[in-house]
């Protein structure tokens, strides 16, 4: 699999008139890295996650809010899926081209073949703008879901929204 660069990424979306603005900051690997730096950026923030089956046979790219706690079990039996799970390193690589911690909704440009599923948590149908790893996480990109969804047309990649269940964590 070949993977686009990041200003491979730049260039693809100029081509489709898409406009961002564009941050650099420390790396972020984790949404609590970007709360102890706390950056101010434009955009919701979000969670970016790489699932996959219990069998290896289906990859998920799911995008929710930055602060809710997923509950994989109830999303598993939601979509019907046998035990979903956070995929390898190794898997984040080969399907989507980029290294830990650089997860976001631009990765799909690396999925010409549409391996990985789009899931979007309907907790963010609301949000205008929408922060974006370039492929590396010491970028932060912003940019309108309408492009983003143009951006998702042209790659292939048709989002799912649905209802992410949340853990209930107790005290």
């Amino acid at each position: 699999m070949s993977t686009l660069t990041v200003s491979q990424l730049a260039a693809l979306l100029h081509k489709l008139d898409i406009i961002y603005q564009a941050y650099r900051h420390p790396p972020l690997a984790t949404c609590q890295d970007a709360d102890k730096l706390a950056l101010e950026r434009t955009g919701t923030r979000l969670k970016n996650l790489f699932l996959r089956d219990n069998y290896g046979r289906q990859h998920i790219l799911l995008i929710t809010t930055a602060d809710k706690q997923i509950d994989l079990k109830a999303l598993s039996k939601q979509q019907d899926l046998s035990r979903l799970g956070f995929a390898s390193d190794s898997r984040l690589q080969q399907y989507l081209g980029i290294k830990p911690g650089c997860v976001s909704a631009l990765a799909v440009a690396n999925d010409p073949e549409q391996h990985v599923q789009l899931w979007l948590d309907e907790a963010l149908s609301d949000a205008v703008l929408w922060q974006c790893h370039p492929f590396e996480n010491d970028k932060t990109w912003v940019l309108s879901l309408a492009d983003l969804t143009r951006f998702w047309q042209h790659t292939g990649h048709q989002p799912v929204w649905l209802t992410v269940p949340e853990r209930v964590v107790t005290v």
